[in-house]
């Protein structure tokens, strides 16, 4: 099954609780949560106290896309009953392994980001562990950046090691996907698919929610 994650970066902050619940009520699956500390990337979002006032004014599950250092330090504030997925980046976690293994101890799962110039290698020995791989489509840090084509090539070789290997994570994309491009992407094998400007900059937020679905 392939879900739509509208990312609440992209939502208008003064209507929150409205917009979530014009995606829930439109069908989305799950709540993607970007959160940004100016040091890892060359923005600050928010924290984990935006992400909980939703807690229990939707039924839709967080998962939850750490773009910072020191991921750690900050796992248990996003765990929640609705936290289904926390992902951190390769590129952020020096002992991955523990930090995911850290994730998965706070009976969340977890998940592992990367950013377009980084190798499908560096997680040859962390693919049997993870719960979720996210290819990064666009340079992390801003929303409505344009869609990085070769990425492409990296889902469908990503999607070839997990049915090689028999591997149980599923393959989420981020950055850049429209209606023009988001077929493309679970062609090549996204199960997971997070969508921003595209989802909350559009005139009407439920007919956009629709429109993707009808191409899943």
């Amino acid at each position: 099954m392939i879900r739509l994650a509208p990312s609440i970066l992209s939502a208008d902050f003064s209507q929150l609780g409205k917009e979530t619940e014009l995606i829930e009520k439109a069908g989305a699956h799950v709540i993607h949560v970007d959160v940004m500390d100016g040091h890892f990337v060359p923005n600050i979002s928010y924290g984990a106290t935006v992400m909980k006032s939703l807690c229990g004014k939707t039924k839709l599950p967080f998962d939850v896309h750490l773009m910072i250092e020191n991921p750690d330090k900050y796992l248990e504030d996003f765990v929640t009953d609705q936290t289904e997925y926390i992902t951190v980046h390769q590129e952020a976690c020096p002992h991955l392994h523990r930090t995911v293994q850290h994730i998965k101890s706070l009976g969340v799962k977890a998940g592992v980001a990367l950013n377009p110039a980084t190798s499908l290698s560096s997680l040859d020995y962390i693919l049997e562990e993870a719960d979720l791989i996210l290819i990064m489509s666009v340079n992390p840090g801003f929303g409505g950046q344009k869609f990085i084509p070769s990425a492409l090539r990296k889902v469908e070789a990503l999607k070839a090691l997990k049915m090689q290997n028999d591997h149980d994570f599923i393959i989420e994309i981020d950055g850049g996907i429209n209606l023009d491009n988001v077929r493309s992407v679970t062609d090549a094998g996204v199960e997971l698919v997070v969508a921003g400007s595209s989802v909350f900059g559009a005139p009407d937020i439920e007919k956009r929610v629709g429109e993707f679905l009808k191409l899943f």
